[in-house]
């Protein structure tokens, strides 16, 4: 059975591949400030833009980040519990061969080890990934289910990918041909 991993389209693209943030900073200095805006939103998340990936040796956007869920489940979630969203998020969906000629890791971003966007991430919780024994998750973790309730129930924004395991790819992505899915349709 084929298996993904996923990335949000961006709004504004290069060429047809996907490539590190870092390495946009080269290429289109206008997008990077654009992309890395985010980071700004708080003193810790600007933090993020110096945190090292253990076993990877690099900065955290040195990495192109994937999830490894189909992301219907994220908005299957999100109108459960009554959060409005967009209706039409589209997501490359990536063949995961698409990896094979870079170094790849997944990051085991879990509610009780994550201490923070300015702490570092501990070499436990990045395990290098060999991409012919790569599985899609099927479900949603419980802990960002209820994080995503805590937080909407507060009146706060929240990251989507919460204690969601990210799958870190150190290279490019060539993109040209893969399908695009919405979000708000499972395929």
């Amino acid at each position: 059975m084929q298996e993904y991993i996923y990335h949000m389209v961006p709004k504004e693209m290069i060429g047809d591949k996907l490539i590190p943030l870092n390495a946009l900073s080269e290429i289109s200095p206008h997008l990077y400030k654009k992309y890395t805006k985010k980071y700004c939103s708080h003193p810790d998340r600007l933090k993020l833009l110096k945190r090292q990936i253990p076993k990877l040796n690099c900065l955290w956007n040195d990495v192109i980040h994937f999830i490894p869920l189909n992301p219907y489940y994220f908005y299957e979630a999100l109108t459960c519990l009554g959060i409005k969203t967009k209706e039409k998020q589209r997501f490359f969906k990536i063949p995961i061969e698409r990896l094979t000629n870079n170094t790849n890791a997944i990051y085991f971003y879990t509610k009780e080890k994550y201490k923070g966007p300015a702490m570092n991430i501990n070499e436990g919780e990045i395990k290098l990934l060999h991409i012919e024994t790569y599985k899609e998750l099927k479900e949603l973790p419980s802990a960002s289910l209820d994080y995503y309730k805590v937080e909407n129930e507060k009146g706060n924004g929240f990251g989507l990918f919460a204690y969601i395991p990210h799958l870190l790819s150190l290279g490019e992505v060539q993109i040209k041909d893969v399908e695009i899915v919405s979000w708000n349709q499972f395929d």
